[in-house]
C-alpha cells in the first residue's frame, strides 16, 4: 500500500427521491453530485433504494394491497446497465469523484425479479460493482430478491480501499467481515428513513451504533448515507389513512454522517433533514489503532477460526454445452 494513504473530503447525502420517477430522481442525484463536489468532495455516497424509492406500502398494507405496488415499483426501477446508470457514471467522471447511490435493479431473467443494489463508480466514471443487497430485511421480502457473494469486494478506488454494504447488511458480521479482510478502509453505508419500525426502535441510534461497531472493530472511516422521507412519499402512500401518515412523520428515522476509526463521528451527523454532512477523511489515522486491535491481523486466530465466502455468480439455470459455440449443422 502507497504511503502516505489518502486524505478526502466525503460526503454523505441524506435526501428523498422524486418518488417512483427514476428520471428525475437521477437528475436530483447528478444536481447532488455536482453540489457535492464543488464543496470539495471526492468521495459522494447516497441513499440505499434511492432510485426511485424505498417500498414502504410493504410496511404499511398487507401483501394484497400491496400488490399492485409492486408493479409500480417494478416499472420505476432501472436496468443494469442502462441509461441511468450511464447518467450517474457520466457524472462521477465530471466531477472525479467515487460515487455510491442505491438503485432499484430489474432482475434480467425474471419480471418477478428486483434487486436492492448498490451502485460503485470509479472517479473515472467505471462502474466498479453492482452490489445487491445478500438478505432483504422483514417485510422487504415481499419486494427484493436476495443477491449473492460474487460482489461482496473491496474495490482500489481514488479514495483509498472502499466496500459498501446496504441498510441491515451492516449488521451482518460474516458480510462486515469479509470486507475488512480485503484491506478496507473507507465503508459506505447507504440506508432508508424506517419510521415503520416498532415504537421502541430508534432508528437514528441503530444506524450510529451499528456504524461505531464497523468503525471502531475495522479502525477505519465509515460514511452513512440516508434517505429522508418526503409529504410526496407520505401522500403516495400513505393517502388518506391518518395512522400512516402519523406513522410516516416519525422522528428520529434517519441519520447520515461520517464516522472516524475510534467509532466517533468526524462531524456533527445530520438527523431526519435533508441535506449533506461534509468530513474530512485521513486514512493515515487507521494505522495506530491496529497496533491494539487488528481483526484482520494479529489479533485474531486463523488456526482457530476459518471464514469461506462463497463468491460465485449465482444463475437459475446453467448448462451443460457451450450455448455461445456456433452449431453444428450435421447435428442440427
Amino acid at each position: 500500500m502507497d504511503f502516505p494513504l489518502p486524505r478526502f473530503t466525503a460526503a454523505a447525502v441524506q435526501a428523498a427521491p422524486v418518488y417512483l420517477d427514476p428520471d428525475a430522481t437521477v437528475d436530483k442525484a447528478v444536481a447532488l453530485v455536482r453540489e457535492a463536489a464543488r464543496n470539495g468532495a471526492a468521495l459522494v455516497v447516497l441513499p440505499e433504494a434511492f432510485v426511485p424509492g424505498y417500498p414502504y406500502w410493504n410496511w404499511t398494507m398487507n401483501p394484497i394491497q400491496g400488490s399492485p405496488w409492486f408493479e409500480r415499483l417494478y416499472r420505476a426501477s432501472i436496468d443494469v446497465p442502462g441509461p441511468q446508470v450511464d447518467a450517474l457514471r457520466a457524472v462521477a467522471r465530471e466531477c472525479a469523484v467515487v460515487l455510491v447511490v442505491g438503485v432499484n435493479e430489474r432482475g434480467a431473467q425474471s419480471l418477478g425479479v428486483l434487486y436492492n443494489t448498490l451502485l460503485i463508480i470509479g472517479a473515472d466514471g467505471e462502474l466498479l460493482s453492482a452490489h445487491r443487497k445478500l438478505v432483504p430485511t422483514w417485510a422487504e421480502k415481499l419486494t427484493w430478491t436476495g443477491g449473492d457473494g460474487s460482489t461482496l469486494r473491496v474495490h482500489r478506488t481514488a479514495v483509498g480501499p472502499l466496500g459498501a454494504l446496504a441498510c441491515g447488511e451492516n449488521t451482518n458480521t460474516l458480510a462486515r467481515f469479509t470486507l475488512l479482510a480485503q484491506g478496507e478502509l473507507v465503508h459506505c453505508a447507504s440506508y432508508i428513513a424506517l419510521p415503520v419500525a416498532p415504537e421502541d426502535y430508534d432508528m437514528a441510534d441503530a444506524i450510529a451504533v451499528r456504524t461505531a461497531a464497523h468503525c471502531f472493530e475495522g479502525k477505519l472511516f465509515s460514511v452513512v448515507a440516508c434517505s429522508t422521507i418526503s409529504p410526496e412519499i407520505v401522500d403516495a402512500v400513505a393517502g388518506e389513512d391518518e395512522q400512516v401518515r402519523e406513522q410516516l412523520a416519525r422522528k428520529r428515522s434517519a441519520l447520515s454522517g461520517i464516522f472516524g476509526p475510534d467509532g466517533r463521528p468526524v462531524t456533527e451527523p445530520l438527523v431526519d433533514e435533508e441535506g449533506i454532512v461534509y468530513g474530512e477523511i485521513d486514512l493515515n489515522r487507521c494505522v495506530q489503532p491496529k497496533q491494539m486491535h487488528d481483526i484482520i491481523g494479529h489479533y485474531n486466530r486463523f488456526d482457530v477460526f476459518r471464514l469461506l465466502v462463497d463468491d460465485r455468480p449465482r444463475q437459475p439455470v446453467s448448462f451443460t454445452t457451450d450455448r455461445t459455440a456456433p452449431v453444428d449443422e450435421e447435428e442440427a
